[in-house]
């Protein structure tokens, strides 16, 4: 592509940025849709409100914004979605007349991915593990989208508390059940969709599972992990062991990072450049499926 005074310029903030994969995202899909727009990744260690001023001073058209900074960011935005203010996070930032608008497209992303994989919420039961800010966003992404119940199970019970309050007083109605990680017995009997939503098992610690304990996968019809480092995770492998499906996180990336493209561009991606996006992406990283 030519690089020029029209091109448009977006990246990523973070810490770290040096292993994304966003870049391979962004940049193919603006080849493949002849969008003069160029995507990069920018080291922000701290004083992340200065940062957000600084891009939108340089008039970035839009970022996205992964660890640590996802809840940093909203004291300087100028408006907020109201999905990503429920969820009080935010990855992607769209450049306004006003200055930049946030939205919590890791969800929807999700959301997206797992559809790909014929795996619907509506009506579901889910085993949600861990109780950090990616499983905070679940628990509400599992409202949203019509889940009956969501059993929260977390090391810490009363982390876990506090974000089943969270969520529940946030959707209007008793969703979330907090539950230690030994209190997976009190789930009663049944077949359940189960999210893994902890960093345990990421590589290179990819022998560590939450819970290791084999009747416990006795109860997961699907597992989906967020994860997607290892692509066969120590959970995702029990999960098979006692036969049921297991997914890895990697669409999750690719849906999130094609939602983002889209609020900047005002365009719909289509499912064929999708997917061949995430078949570079698998090459990148050596995934075979």
């Amino acid at each position: 592509m030519v690089i020029d005074g029209k091109t448009k310029t977006c990246g990523l903030i973070g810490n770290p940025v040096e292993h994304t994969m966003s870049p391979l995202i962004h940049n193919t899909l603006a080849e493949k849709m002849g969008i003069n727009l160029v995507y990069v990744p920018f080291l922000v260690t701290e004083e992340v409100e200065t940062a957000i001023k600084g891009a939108s001073l340089l008039h970035l058209h839009g970022l996205n914004v992964t660890v640590p900074h996802k809840s940093a960011v909203i004291p300087a935005l100028a408006e907020i979605d109201p999905l990503a203010e429920k969820i009080g996070a935010v990855n992607t930032l769209v450049s306004t007349e006003g200055g930049f608008k946030g939205y919590n497209t890791d969800m929807t992303g999700l959301y997206r991915a797992m559809a790909s994989y014929g795996i619907s919420l509506e009506g579901e039961e889910v085993i949600l593990l861990g109780a950090g800010g990616a499983a905070r966003a679940v628990a509400f992404l599992c409202g949203f989208y019509g889940v009956k119940k969501v059993y929260l199970c977390n090391r810490s019970v009363e982390k876990g508390k506090l974000v089943a309050k969270e969520v529940n007083v946030g959707l209007e109605k008793e969703l979330v059940i907090p539950l230690g990680l030994e209190e997976y017995t009190k789930i009663p009997d049944g077949k359940y969709l189960c999210i893994q939503a902890t960093s345990v098992g990421l590589a290179p610690k990819d022998t560590e599972v939450v819970i290791s304990d084999p009747a416990f996968y006795e109860k997961v019809h699907t597992g989906f992990d967020l994860i997607y480092r290892p692509a066969n995770t120590r959970f995702m492998q029990l999960v098979k062991a006692h036969g049921g499906k297991a997914y890895h996180g990697l669409k999750m990336l690719l849906y999130q990072g094609v939602e983002a493209f889209e609020l900047w561009n005002q365009v719909k991606v289509s499912e064929k450049y999708a997917l061949e996006v995430y078949e570079k992406m698998k090459g990148a990283m050596g995934i075979e499926e």
